[in-house]
């Protein structure tokens, strides 16, 4: 698969970007995109979640009335679920929400990801990022040149670079990452992929089959 390069002027460089069919053009697997989804927002969960139950309420243990004959259910406790101010039954438990995926299942899962967004047009390469300082201006400028400023963008790096994120960080709907960090979630929330062009490499090491 190839895709022309372009500048920061969105202007057709005349160069052709060589994107791997292993990653871009397989068939998308949906349950695998599916799990890797589930599994990073559950590893977003704090699960520090927590509610009392009947054992830790502060409250008397005197029996509240007679067992019989009032007319009425036996009631034996004030800290009893069935009372206001009584513990809740079977209430949230501080909990790990995260759970084991093997590697060859997250990559097909970023695999699939990225082909659905080649299949759609939505992957575009540009040439290297060079900003000499960071200048939120010229992020702006580069969304209108490359005609998505209407849609959440993703900026994928082959390596960290300070001025690209610092130009990004004030702009909603631009997410700034190193191309061997991305995630699948990262991939199917975005509306328009751009491959930095030394960024296809790192990809190709990293999703390798």
């Amino acid at each position: 698969m190839e895709l022309a390069i372009l500048n920061k002027s969105g202007v057709d460089t005349g160069r052709k970007a060589v994107l791997s069919d292993s990653i871009f053009v397989v068939e998308p697997n949906d349950h695998a995109i599916y799990l890797d989804v589930k599994q990073y927002l559950a590893n977003q969960r704090q699960g520090t979640h927590k509610s009392k139950q009947r054992a830790e309420i502060s409250g008397s243990t005197r029996k509240l009335k007679k067992q019989k004959g009032t007319g009425g259910a036996r009631a034996g406790s004030i800290k009893s679920p069935v009372f206001r101010g009584g513990g809740r039954i079977f209430g949230p438990q501080p909990r790990d929400y995260a759970f084991k995926l093997n590697k060859k299942l997250k990559r097909l899962a970023r695999r699939s990801a990225f082909s659905y967004k080649a299949q759609n047009n939505k992957i575009l390469v540009v040439e290297n990022l060079l900003l000499d300082a960071p200048k939120t201006k010229e992020m702006v400028l580069l969304r209108n040149n490359l005609k998505i400023e209407d849609k959440r963008l993703l900026i994928l790096l082959p390596d960290q670079n300070k001025n690209v994120y610092l130009s990004s960080r004030n702009l909603q709907g631009v997410d700034v990452l190193k191309a061997s960090e991305v995630s699948t979630y990262d991939v199917m929330r975005a509306g328009s992929i751009l491959l930095v062009e030394g960024s296809i490499e790192v990809l190709e090491q990293v999703l390798k089959a």
